[in-house]
């Protein structure tokens, strides 16, 4: 009976695993395997969640999978237009989560988090306007929106705090300390302002025009030759940008304190506000602002002379400054000479 029942149960683990494969074999038939698109892992699991299949979080004491991130900014840079890239192809696809598989067996909750990981490269494009707009109130002597009342401050500070209560929940959560939370939120708008914003065009031009992008597939296998290029500066059009919302932010602080100087006292109360929202800016970009002051990795000379030009052109565009000239609103004289009346 031993003999026998361990015969039995030999054969249900054959039915079993064949039961499993046959499953799988199913999955990859009715799915199959995504090609054409950077960031087929998103596209893939979210077609098999459409096809009732459950995710079951597994977290082994021995890592599953191992591999070695970019340690350079610039190849960190181009990993994450990848990444943004494959997210924007989905999103103008006919596997967008905002309108395809809800004949599906898929959960709300699921397509909440995919439409979160196919929709953040878009959000650049307000971040490029929150990044723009203090240096534009700086150098035009406006603010970003006009006066408050009572009422509606404390609804503005109600956001912020709980804006930086949800931080404090996720970082406790999480276990990641204050240095590397500030990193990421530096990192977030560093990425955004170049790579996002880098990705929505490039995947606009390749649905629209066809226009195709080769990237380089980020390396698996660590090295101990690849930590030389730490502090290596490589070239990449991806740095102009935040370059260039640097030095406008800078060129805006500078204006708008001459301004005041030279207009009086009752310029400085509605200039703090204005600097405020320059100096945020200018904080989490301050990786840009240690390469241009110099040091062991600072920035190329090419990134330098283009973003200084973008800047300048947008100076100008904007306003005529005059900043050791005080404004004067009398009416202007006419020089006539001897023969004035």
């Amino acid at each position: 009976m031993g003999k026998r029942g361990e015969q039995f149960r030999n054969w249900h683990r054959i039915f079993t695993i064949d039961k499993s494969l046959l499953k799988l074999t199913f999955l990859l038939f009715q799915v199959g395997w995504i090609y054409g698109s950077v960031t087929e892992d998103i596209l893939r699991g979210f077609k098999m969640h459409c096809h009732g299949w459950r995710s079951v979080y597994c977290m082994p004491a021995r890592p599953a999978f191992k591999g070695s991130a970019p340690i350079n900014l610039s190849d960190r840079l181009h990993q994450v237009l990848r990444w943004a890239l494959g997210s924007t192809e989905i999103f103008l696809s006919r596997h967008c989560p905002l309108w395809y598989g809800y004949g599906g067996n898929l959960k709300c909750l699921e397509r909440l988090s995919y439409i979160n990981a196919t929709v953040y490269p878009w959000t650049s494009i307000p971040l490029l306007a929150y990044c723009t707009l203090p240096a534009v109130c700086l150098l035009t002597g406006k603010f970003i929106t006009p006066e408050l009342s009572n009422i509606a401050s404390v609804w503005f500070l109600s956001l912020f705090i709980c804006i930086f209560a949800t931080n404090i929940l996720e970082m406790r959560w999480s276990g990641v300390s204050i240095d590397e939370w500030w990193r990421n939120e530096q990192f977030w708008v560093i990425g955004g302002e170049s790579a996002h914003l880098f990705a929505v065009f490039q995947g606009l031009l390749k649905v629209l025009a066809g226009f195709d992008t080769n990237f380089k597939v980020t390396s698996k296998a660590g090295d101990d030759e690849q930590f030389s290029e730490l502090y290596t500066f490589k070239w990449t059009t991806l740095l102009i940008p935040p370059t260039t919302l640097l030095i406008i932010n800078l060129i805006g602080i500078v204006a708008g304190i001459s301004n005041a100087i030279n207009n009086g006292y009752d310029s400085w109360g509605p200039l703090f506000g204005k600097l405020f929202f320059a100096f945020w800016v200018i904080v989490h970009l301050y990786p840009f602002l240690k390469g241009l002051l110099g040091g062991q990795n600072r920035t190329p000379t090419i990134i330098m002379v283009w973003s200084i030009l973008l800047a300048s052109i947008f100076s100008l565009l904007w306003v005529r400054i005059d900043p050791f000239l005080a404004r004067s609103h009398e009416p202007a004289l006419e020089e006539c000479g001897l023969e004035c009346n």
